[in-house]
C-alpha cells in the first residue's frame, strides 16, 4: 500500500488520476478541471506522476506546441486500483460531511 500512496498521496494526485482517466488532456483542460490548483502545483504533480511512470507526456511538434498528458498501461492499472475508493466516497459521503461538521474527527 505504501508504494501506491508515494504515487498518489497528496492533496491533486489521485484528482489528476480521476481527470487522465477519461482520455488525453492538455495541460489547460486539466486545469480548468481541478478548480483551484496553481499552475506550479500542477506541473510538480504531473512531474511526479510521469517520473512513477503513471502518466506520459506527449509533445507533438507543432507550433505553437502542443502537448497532452494521459495513463500509461501502468497508471490505468493504478487508477482501476483506486475505483474502489472512488465509491466508497461516493457511498460515505453524506455521513462523513456530517461527521465533520459535528467535529467527529477531531483528534483523530
Amino acid at each position: 500500500m505504501s508504494v501506491a500512496i508515494d504515487v498518489v498521496g497528496g492533496k491533486w494526485r489521485m484528482h489528476l488520476m480521476w481527470v487522465l482517466g477519461a482520455g488525453p488532456r492538455r495541460f489547460g483542460e486539466i486545469r480548468r478541471k481541478l478548480d483551484g490548483v496553481s499552475e506550479k502545483v500542477l506541473t510538480e504533480n504531473l512531474r511526479h506522476l510521469e517520473a512513477a511512470g503513471v502518466v506520459h507526456r506527449e509533445v507533438f511538434p507543432e507550433v505553437p506546441p502542443r502537448v497532452e498528458y494521459s495513463l500509461t498501461d501502468l497508471g490505468e492499472s493504478l487508477r482501476v486500483a483506486l475505483l474502489p475508493l472512488e465509491e466508497w466516497g461516493d457511498r460515505h459521503r453524506e455521513h462523513v460531511a456530517r461527521c465533520e461538521l459535528d467535529d467527529s474527527f477531531a483528534g483523530v
